[in-house]
């Protein structure tokens, strides 16, 4: 269903072919966290025309095949809408490309919405990520097989904690940022 949205939102900011939209994929939106392949793409932009959310026009090409330009019909405009405006429910993994989705497509809708999206994000990150770099690691590490040394492999672990820790720490950093820059522009 989320890529849905994707190509909701991209085609709210202009008319794409499915290669253009694929390119996007491969290119800049590579960025979101959400890969799909060509295919995927063709096939849902299938599934939102039948649905009517979106409509083509052929694009002749001299030379070479034509285009299908697709865009938004207004049940399609009205779907990206309600689906921005409903509640974010943040994922419990932290890299989870859901909020990179719902701030990018629902966000360039204004600066209320992203607003509102970055403000649930942030807090439910301070609640569940932001720990302390001291988080115990309890296990117990006996070496299975010959080659794992228990008191390297507790290391390892202790650094690949660390790591998460750091990321879950200037994550929070960039969106209080973003959350204190959205509040200026909205003059808060």
């Amino acid at each position: 269903m989320l890529l849905d949205y994707v190509i909701l939102g991209v085609l709210a900011v202009r008319r794409l072919s499915g290669y253009d939209i694929s390119r996007w994929m491969d290119g800049s939106g590579r960025y979101i966290g959400y890969g799909v392949k060509s295919p995927q793409i063709y096939r849902k932009l299938t599934a939102l025309v039948d649905r009517g959310w979106v409509a083509f026009e052929v694009d002749p090409r001299e030379g070479r095949p034509d285009a299908k330009l697709y865009s938004l019909t207004e049940a399609g405009r009205q779907a990206l809408l309600e689906w921005a405006r409903s509640p974010y429910e943040p994922s419990p993994r932290p890299m989870d490309p859901d909020f990179k989705l719902r701030f990018l497509f629902a966000g360039q809708l204004g600066p209320e919405i992203a607003l509102a999206v970055v403000d649930t994000e942030l807090a439910y990150r301070i609640k569940h990520d932001g720990t302390s770099a001291d988080f115990p690691i309890t296990d117990v590490y006996e070496g299975q097989i010959p080659e794992l040394d228990p008191d390297w492999a507790r290391e390892v672990h202790i650094m690949a904690h660390e790591n998460g820790y750091a990321y879950a720490h200037s994550y929070i950093a960039w969106l209080q940022l973003t959350k204190a820059r959205l509040e200026r522009l909205l003059g808060r």
